[in-house]
């Protein structure tokens, strides 16, 4: 009596939860929380720590003789402390699509109330928009 029950028991709780896995797609995609920035914008913060603490405060901008870009971005720490930030940049067509070439993040001491200048030029000619993208460094 008592295996019966079990195997009775054990036979409902596969079919209840296996009517719970069954997928039922196709789905939407999710909208994120937050807006897709770095599609929009030339200057983006990545982390919560750096949004308190760095700010850009110019961004330059020209196309070199050879087509490629050149940007010099001039990062500021608006705290009254030392921090280190890593940055890069990401180069886009004029359509704002990758061009596949991304530059590896560099460490960025900042001291206090300080600003400094960091430069990236792109490899190819294809440049023609960009992202930079700051993070706190680990």
């Amino acid at each position: 009596m008592k295996t019966s029950v079990n195997l009775l028991l054990g036979l409902t709780l596969l079919a209840v939860t296996s009517c719970r896995t069954y997928d039922r797609g196709p789905y939407l995609p999710e909208t994120p929380r937050t807006p897709a920035y770095e599609t929009t914008e030339r200057f983006v913060l990545l982390d919560p720590g750096v949004q308190r603490s760095v700010t850009c405060s110019g961004i330059q901008e020209r196309v070199l003789p050879d087509g490629r870009l050149e940007v010099i971005a001039q990062i500021r720490n608006r705290e009254n402390r030392r921090i280190e930030v890593q940055v890069n940049c990401v180069f886009k067509d004029q359509n704002g699509y990758s061009t596949g070439d991304e530059t590896p993040f560099q460490t960025l001491i900042l001291t206090e109330n300080a600003t400094e200048q960091v430069r990236f030029v792109s490899m190819n000619a294809q440049a023609r928009k960009f992202t930079i993208r700051v993070r706190q460094a680990r």
